[in-house]
């Protein structure tokens, strides 16, 4: 009984590792194709910017038709108006965002150039009036923000058509990065693993 039973578990390992390597690899190729898209967006950050924020009102209007179905099976609770608010105040930006990607474009990147203005300021301040043991890392932080905060404003509305855009870039280039990282880790690991449960099973 002991002889056949160990022998009918022997593919088990090899075929879930086989798998487990085919989602790896497959994160490390969704991996590389978000490296490409970013790196394609760091050439064109006109088209980066406009295209992140038609996506951006694509998913404001989703989740808007979502939550308002939501509230509508919730009928009767007492959230159900506050839920047909929040879905409808999503679903009129959505259609103002995808109707209007440059004006929005220009009011998210004012919108960001004040945060980099006023958090570089709060950590200037902080950093001069604590003096903590970070005092020189938090001085370079809120000295970067106020002067990148003060480059967009000089330059805006044109620094809409790229900062939005190269934002978008880098994040997808460092996320594709970080799947990349994860996917090949993740192949040496379930080979390595393989690897030493091979000879164990042989042993038997």
């Amino acid at each position: 009984m002991a002889g056949p039973t160990a022998e009918g578990e022997k593919p088990r390992p090899t075929t879930e590792g086989k798998k487990l390597t085919r989602s790896f690899s497959v994160l490390a190729l969704f991996g590389a194709l978000l490296v490409v898209a970013g790196l394609v967006g760091l050439v064109y950050t006109g088209v980066a910017t406009l295209t992140s924020m038609i996506l951006f009102g694509w998913l404001l209007l989703v989740g808007g038709l979502v939550g308002l179905l939501h509230a509508v099976q919730a009928r009767g609770t007492p959230y159900f108006w506050l839920g047909v608010v929040v879905a409808a105040l999503n679903i009129a930006a959505g259609v103002v965002v995808i109707r209007n990607p440059v004006g929005t474009a220009e009011a998210l990147t004012m919108f960001a150039a004040l945060l980099f203005l006023t958090g570089g300021v709060f950590r200037l301040v902080g950093s001069v009036v604590v003096r903590g043991p970070q005092f020189g890392w938090t001085l370079l932080q809120g000295a970067f923000g106020l002067l990148l905060g003060v480059l967009v404003l000089v330059d805006w509305p044109h620094s809409s058509l790229y900062v939005l855009g190269c934002f978008f870039s880098l994040a997808l280039l460092f996320d594709g990065l970080g799947l990349i990282a994860i996917g090949v880790g993740g192949r040496r690991v379930v080979s390595l693993v393989t690897d030493q449960m091979t000879p164990q099973e042989g042993e038997k």
